[in-house]
């Protein structure tokens, strides 16, 4: 086995519905990476199919070696935590911390108790009364106290403030150094994880538009800002994946990579070339463009 999670031609119909479409990628053992995407693009259906909870329509998905579906040892050494996790009505904290170890053949207890008092997560009240935060937390310390070969992490931090998440991200780093294992983290907070990432997938519309190394995804586009005209004489036969327009001033977010023509391109018109930051790489994938009028090349 070389690659944790190995998912080839993946696609996931819901009638006529594709919610995933030809979906590729890998994901090597001991490694952190970002699900990244808009809502809708297909980061919870893939994290359902990699978890066993779900089976492609078409395709082939292994992690650590099996078809996860009704694969109990791979089963065990899955942890699936989602944004909408449920429990029933009477349970409290201390159920979920009895149980959790039955499902979790790495549970570590010690982790599990610094994290409840870390993020302050009530003992005695009914989770059914918790707060968004309060149960995102919960979700927390069964993610990491789990100490799972596989953990898919959904949006994990809902609802808390930016001390907890700090706190999660602090324990998360300390922890995965100690114990490694393989994690996925689908996240709207890009920013803010950015630095936890070894590789990213970014998603949209059900397919892979970026696959690769964190920071070298951001080379999969650039910005320019400028003088709307001036802008758009650089964009012909070039993708446009987002434009902002305030006034006679433009930014766009085009595919592709930088490359000296483009820079000289943009010093004779006075426009101002970048790399955008994964935040600003994900918005670009996710928006809709409408494009600009032809435009002749600029001389």
């Amino acid at each position: 086995m070389t690659n944790a999670i190995d998912i080839q031609n993946v696609t996931r119909s819901f009638g006529s519905v594709k919610a995933l479409d030809d979906v590729s990628f890998v994901v090597p053992p001991h490694s952190i990476i970002g699900l990244l995407g808009r809502n809708g693009a297909g980061k919870t259906t893939i994290m359902s199919i990699i978890a066993g909870q779900d089976r492609p329509s078409e395709g082939r998905i292994e992690v650590l070696g099996h078809t996860p579906f009704e694969h109990a040892a791979t089963l065990s050494q899955i942890i699936y935590v989602r944004d909408n996790q449920r429990y029933p009505d009477d349970y409290k904290l201390h159920h979920v911390l009895r149980i959790a170890p039955d499902f979790a053949p790495n549970w570590s207890s010690e982790l599990a108790a610094e994290l409840v008092e870390r993020l302050r997560i009530p003992a005695k009240t009914p989770l059914k009364k918790l707060s968004r935060g309060q149960l995102s937390a919960i979700a927390i310390v069964l993610g990491l106290a789990s100490r799972a070969s596989i953990t898919l992490l959904d949006e994990p931090y809902l609802g808390l403030d930016v001390t907890a998440r700090a706190l999660f991200h602090e324990v998360l780093i300390r922890d995965y150094a100690e114990h490694p294992r393989t994690i996925v983290l689908s996240t709207h907070l890009i920013e803010e994880s950015a630095s936890l990432l070894d590789r990213v997938v970014i998603l949209d519309k059900g397919r892979v538009v970026v696959d690769g190394d964190a920071e070298q995804a951001r080379d999969e586009a650039y910005i320019l800002s400028g003088n709307t005209d001036a802008v758009a004489k650089l964009l012909a036969g070039r993708t446009v994946l987002e434009r902002k327009s305030v006034g006679a001033l433009t930014s766009v977010t085009a595919a592709g990579p930088i490359d000296e023509v483009l820079r000289d391109r943009a010093v004779a018109n006075g426009v101002q070339v970048a790399r955008p930051s994964l935040q600003e790489l994900v918005s670009a994938y996710g928006a809709d463009e409408s494009g600009f009028p032809e435009t002749k090349e600029a001389e």
